[in-house]
């Protein structure tokens, strides 16, 4: 029984430790890749996006339709790089709820059918990035690290109160 514990439970939680880099990346890489593009085709055809925000009722379609489709370009690119991954994610999430109450929500018959849709899959995946963060092998993960030494390197540098260095006997 011991063996078969371990076989199901601990032998996967260990490979999967080692892979922990893998599942953000693969996130990242593949709604980046897919809102990039999908932002890209909306700036260069802004007068259909427009029409269709007016269409679904989308308020200010003249404004958003530019600034959802600048949002998808850019969101999918600092998804793709993993720069200001949490930010991004954020924004593009709020973008899918907005999606799903303007031209979905309709169509919603069940909870069945909400879960169904694209648009609610992406906000669950963005949901996840926007608090997992980027992992690993991202822009943000190495600034991060730099930041963090830069830290590090003025506190070393930082006199402390009462110390010798600080000139400051204490007396």
């Amino acid at each position: 029984m011991n063996f078969l514990v371990r076989w199901l439970i601990d032998w996967p939680r260990r490979v999967a430790g080692h892979l922990g880099w893998l599942a953000p990346l693969f996130a990242r890489v593949t709604v980046g890749w897919v809102f990039l593009w999908s932002g890209w085709g909306k700036l260069h055809s802004l007068p259909q996006v427009t029409e269709n925000f007016i269409g679904w009722g989308v308020p200010f379609p003249q404004l958003l339709a530019p600034f959802v489709s600048g949002v998808e370009f850019f969101g999918g690119l600092f998804l793709l790089v993993g720069l200001l991954t949490r930010l991004s994610a954020g924004a593009l999430g709020i973008t899918m709820i907005v999606a799903i109450a303007s031209a979905k929500w309709a169509q919603v018959d069940s909870l069945e059918t909400l879960l169904g849709f694209d648009e609610f899959e992406y906000l669950a995946l963005f949901l996840w990035l926007a608090i997992a963060g980027a992992g690993p092998l991202s822009v943000d993960h190495w600034l991060q690290r730099w930041f963090d030494r830069r830290s590090d390197q003025r506190l070393r540098r930082t006199p402390r109160v009462g110390s010798a260095s600080s000139g400051f006997s204490g007396q």
